[in-house]
């Protein structure tokens, strides 16, 4: 574990830095120009972030399970706590009782995604949760025509389609019959993030939804507390867990809030896939876990749907609207 201590060593700095960055995105963006591309670019980022959460749990001494899911909800509420204080000088509450019901529903999903997947592992193989859980793009995608009517591309629907068979490939080994009551809490995770996706696209000009990314973190620490207790954490383990609950969870989904203002959800949910293919990446080469040709395969047939997605949105849409 001198490995984990070398690394957690440098989380108290990046910190700051994150609760900054996430403070930054909570005030909106009414002047920044993001635009299509800078979005996009953007939600690549929040993938990153999000895809370091396998190499920092390999690091961990005592804490797992329900307990890191616990601890990440936690420090991920603190550091939002911290960027709405920061935004509406000392009174947090104003910004999370204006967003209304919209603020309720969308916090209830960030819980249920922050929930469902360790819930699923407990359950059932990481194979299966992994593969229940990259049906995102198409459930959104659906969701995303029948509540705000948005037309989904040919050329889309062939790149879920694509994606799809390239998770399959990399956790085919893995998938089995087995852990069916997990496979089915594992469906939490798409379907949250596609009802998500769509509440953020479809109130994003009348509400700031940012703070209920908090909201989910609440509610999540109170709904796996119960589950992890008693807590075995070392220092060791709350360092890094503090770098995953502020630069893996609060960090990019307040990130998330605001490129959900410039792209459409299927477009989300499919661009957030790199998050599979970059988190065995990150594990080989930090953790020193294999990473099996199918893996490799996998990963890059998914990279391809993506890459090829975006060439065919780029062509399809007017020059004026590309920046």
């Amino acid at each position: 574990m001198s490995g984990g201590r070398t690394r957690s060593a440098s989380a108290p700095s990046r910190i700051p830095t994150a609760v900054r960055a996430a403070a930054a995105t909570a005030q909106g963006d009414a002047h920044a120009g993001l635009g299509h591309r800078g979005a996009i670019l953007l939600l690549c980022f929040c993938a990153v972030c999000w895809s370091i959460a396998g190499v920092f749990t390999r690091l961990l001494q005592r804490a797992e399970g329900f307990e890191v899911t616990f601890w990440r909800s936690l420090f991920c509420m603190i550091g939002v706590t911290i960027a709405l204080v920061w935004q509406e000088r000392g009174n947090p509450l104003r910004p999370v009782l204006a967003m209304g019901r919209a603020g309720l529903i969308s916090g209830v999903m960030w819980a249920v995604m922050f929930t469902c997947f360790m819930l699923a592992l407990a359950r059932t193989s990481t194979a299966n949760t992994l593969l229940v859980s990259s049906i995102s793009p198409l459930l959104a995608a659906l969701l995303g025509w029948i509540v705000l009517k948005q037309r989904v591309p040919g050329g889309t629907w062939v790149a879920i389609a694509v994606a799809l068979v390239g998770i399959w490939w990399m956790v085919r080994d893995g998938v089995s019959a087995q852990g069916l009551s997990g496979m089915l809490i594992a469906l939490g995770v798409p379907i949250a993030s596609a009802v998500n996706l769509v509440v953020l696209k479809k109130m994003h000009a009348q509400v700031n939804l940012a703070p209920a990314v908090l909201i989910g973190a609440v509610l999540s620490c109170i709904a796996t507390l119960p589950l992890a207790w008693p807590l075995t954490a070392t220092s060791n383990d709350l360092a890094i867990l503090a770098l995953l609950g502020l630069v893996q969870l609060a960090l990019p989904c307040m990130l998330m809030v605001r490129v959900a203002r410039y792209l459409a959800p299927h477009e989300i949910a499919l661009i957030c896939l790199l998050e599979v293919v970059l988190g065995p990446l990150w594990a080989w080469l930090g953790a020193g876990e294999a990473m099996g040709a199918a893996t490799m395969q996998g990963g890059l047939l998914v990279l391809a749907a993506l890459a090829g997605n975006e060439l065919f949105a780029w062509r399809m849409r007017p020059a004026a609207t590309v920046r």
